[in-house]
């Protein structure tokens, strides 16, 4: 097991609750309670990562650029279903950011199906001004530098091998300072110096680092 920004998919979820339904019909309402708690820890998790992030960004996302990296719940499918990336997105929605949104096997209309409508980056051929938008906006992009340009922050929401692979010192120069990449899925390799001017957070080993 592998730390995240909390589980997903179509089966785990409904397969507890369905654990709480018999425990509860069996009186057995102590074991129904603590897997009820697995649930809402969970939803809490998810909820903590977003705040986490608007926290670190200076206490506010409005009108800042966030390239979200990864929507499937998990890599190598492209199943949404329970993601966690569609609660910390929607968070980030709600508080005004403009999300760029990556991931290899997702496409922009199975997106638009759990967070609305996707927003023009260009309308006769000149580039939108997203502070029209009165809440945040998001884009699908499938170029993933091409989100990092201009980031304020980088969220790493799902494993897909290529995230762990980025060339963070190219994209320190794309993004804009001071700059954040938050990894939930701990893919950065650490091992070597992050030799860049990013602010590092990473879930699961307590590692942070700042560049000030």
């Amino acid at each position: 097991m592998t730390s995240g920004p909390g589980f997903g998919g179509s089966c785990f979820k409904k397969d507890i609750l369905n654990l709480v339904y018999l425990c509860k019909h069996y009186n057995l309402n102590e074991v129904a309670n603590f897997w009820e708690s697995v649930v809402d820890l969970n939803d809490w998790h998810q909820h903590r990562i977003s705040s986490l992030i608007i926290k670190k960004l200076f206490g506010t996302v409005s009108d800042k650029k966030i390239c979200i990296l990864g929507f499937a719940f998990k890599a190598n499918t492209n199943d949404t279903r329970e993601s966690a990336s569609i609660k910390i997105c929607k968070d980030l929605l709600k508080e005004g950011a403009i999300l760029y949104i990556h991931d290899p096997k997702v496409d922009s209309k199975q997106i638009s199906k759990v967070l609305g409508e996707e927003k023009q980056k260009y309308k006769n051929n000149v580039e939108i001004d997203f502070n029209e938008y009165n809440s945040g906006a998001w884009i699908y992009t499938d170029n993933i530098f091409l989100g990092l340009e201009g980031a304020d922050a980088v969220v790493i929401l799902t494993e897909w091998s290529e995230y762990g692979e980025i060339d963070w010192k190219k994209a320190d120069k794309k993004m804009r300072r001071p700059s954040w990449v938050f990894d939930t899925r701990s893919i950065i390799d650490t091992k070597d110096e992050f030799k860049n001017n990013i602010n590092l957070w990473r879930i699961g080993d307590g590692t942070i680092k700042y560049k000030e």
